[in-house]
């Protein structure tokens, strides 16, 4: 239970994240209901979750609060897909949509009432027992796991015929989320069709031994876990994807130091004004990255300064092609003079630095200065 409670807290802390940057997005608000009503649903199922109500509501009623917001949660799945299918902007389209989503809220709320009924027409040691040792010979019993367990193999199939369309409809890192949660949807809707026949398998008297039951029970927990990771894999993929750019912004901005102390100490007016003065931007995201471009855009501006000093006596106006190792010699060399008070013999030349055509590999040849100058010290 807690490595899957885990699973859907990171879940729901990801999607509250996300609509805190977007409140007004209908669907991200229905999934992320979806989400906080599972996370809610299994503290109550824990066993000091369930004594605590129990103790405090009554024998019975962790069991009928974990059971409505499973409900809930499902029924907030389909709304995701229905806000979804309304946000394609088809006015026919956005008005059956909320219609639909009436109805289905309807439904669900005809089940929940109907189930708390049968849950307080009993006596509460009769349906304080679980799934697997309740009295399903009991008619309230049965309809309370019954009517629960096919509306959610309704719903649940149903958003997996869904997810499964906008799986198709979609192309990686995305399709591969939804083929996941689409799997996970089918999964759990499998599972409690199965729960339903058995409910009505012992509803008749006949027993069903445990080694039957506790597969239905493992098929229901890795579903679960499978739809969580689903909905969770896109946006995962991309916080990765983001940790490595921050990764490779930082290690580069560190491993052009070198260089870019050389250009800053001969020519100190080209360093740039930080952008946030506060000591965590250091560590932000963003703050990073600003950084890196930073020093970048310093590093090129120094080099335009300093390049009258690079030439050799008896060269012309141009710096001829040079190596690594042959820039960094003769940057430290044009460091000296300038320190020395030297005035620029000429203006600033371009130079050749066998460079290619993208940022990248322009970053590339000023952190191999920037080594070779390391390697110099």
């Amino acid at each position: 239970m807690e490595p899957l409670l885990l699973v859907l807290l990171g879940a729901l802390l990801w999607k509250l994240y996300q609509l805190k940057r977007s409140p007004r997005d209908a669907s991200l608000r229905a999934v992320t209901l979806c989400l906080a009503c599972a996370v809610l649903s299994y503290p109550v199922t824990m066993p000091g979750g369930s004594s605590g109500v129990d103790m405090v509501a009554g024998h019975g009623a962790a069991k009928l609060i974990q059971n409505i917001l499973l409900l809930a949660a499902i029924f907030y799945l389909m709304c995701f897909y229905l806000h979804s299918a309304a946000d394609a902007g088809d006015a026919n389209r956005v008005r059956a949509s909320r219609v639909r989503a009436r109805n289905e809220g309807v439904l669900v709320s005809v089940v929940i009432i109907a189930i708390t009924v049968a849950a307080l027409s009993v006596p509460h040691e009769v349906f304080a027992g679980s799934f697997s040792t309740a009295d399903m010979t009991i008619p309230q019993i049965a309809f309370f796991y019954g009517a629960a367990g096919l509306y959610l193999t309704y719903a649940l199939a149903m958003t997996a015929r869904w997810t499964r369309r906008y799986a198709r409809m979609s192309r990686r890192p995305h399709s591969t989320g939804l083929w996941m949660t689409a799997v996970g949807l089918g999964l759990m809707a499998v599972a409690c069709a199965i729960r339903a026949v058995i409910v009505t398998v012992r509803a008749a008297g006949v027993d069903i031994p445990e080694p039957v039951m506790a597969p239905v029970a493992f098929l229901l927990v890795g579903s679960i876990l499978l739809f969580a990771a689903g909905i969770s894999y896109s946006g995962a993929r991309a916080r990765i994807s983001s940790l490595r750019i921050w990764l490779r912004h930082r290690r580069h901005h560190r491993r052009l130091a070198p260089l870019w102390e050389l250009l800053t100490e001969a020519y100190p007016e080209n360093v740039l004004r930080p952008a946030s003065p506060a000591p965590l931007d250091r560590w932000r995201a963003r703050g990073v990255h600003r950084r890196y471009h930073r020093r970048i855009v310093e590093c090129r501006d120094g080099l335009v300064d300093i390049s009258p000093h690079l030439l050799e006596p008896g060269e012309d106006g141009k710096l001829a092609d040079v190596d690594a190792k042959e820039l960094a010699a003769r940057l430290q060399r044009a460091s000296a003079r300038i320190g020395q008070g030297v005035p620029a013999p000429r203006p600033a030349v371009a130079l050749a630095m066998s460079l290619g055509s993208d940022r990248q590999s322009d970053v590339k040849q000023l952190i191999a200065v920037s080594d070779a100058l390391r390697d110099a010290a």
